[in-house]
């Protein structure tokens, strides 16, 4: 389903030019997935991903690990492969905490959205800690120097 439109295409390339990351997947002279991922100075953010039909771990290769490749050649501090995705786990991504700053004018919408949050962020700090324990990093031995 698509989800972005031409003027925004065009918009991102005007105003990002160089920031932008595309990653193409293509099958014989079609292109059939792509990922966008926006590079700042020391970091690559993704991603927007699409694709016309299903393909076995084609996601994982475009976002990911072409991701990853992108980082290493050009020497960027870090990779952030967007919010979501237990499956991102088992891949290195271990789960980060995230925020956003919002102003709601309606003072009565304002306070059920604050209460909702004040109840989500103990949720999400248990759910957070629950992912952490799938994390394919052993833990640190304290007796290692």
């Amino acid at each position: 389903m698509p989800t972005l439109s031409l003027a925004f295409f065009l918009e991102i390339s005007r105003t990002m030019g160089e920031q932008v990351v595309l990653v193409f997947a293509r099958l014989g002279q079609e292109t059939v997935a792509g990922a966008i991922m926006l590079r700042g100075d020391d970091a690559l953010y993704g991603r927007h991903w699409g694709c016309r039909e299903e393909f076995n771990s084609l996601h994982f290769e475009a976002c990911y690990y072409q991701g990853i490749d992108y980082c290493i050649r050009h020497k960027l501090a870090l990779f952030e492969p967007g919010a979501q995705g237990e499956h991102k786990i088992s891949r290195g991504f271990l789960p980060a905490y995230t925020w956003s700053a919002h102003w709601i004018v309606d003072e009565r919408f304002r306070m059920a959205i604050e209460r909702y949050l004040l109840q989500e962020h103990e949720l999400m700090v248990d759910y957070h800690d629950d992912l952490l324990q799938t994390s394919p990093y052993r833990k640190a031995d304290p007796n290692d120097t």
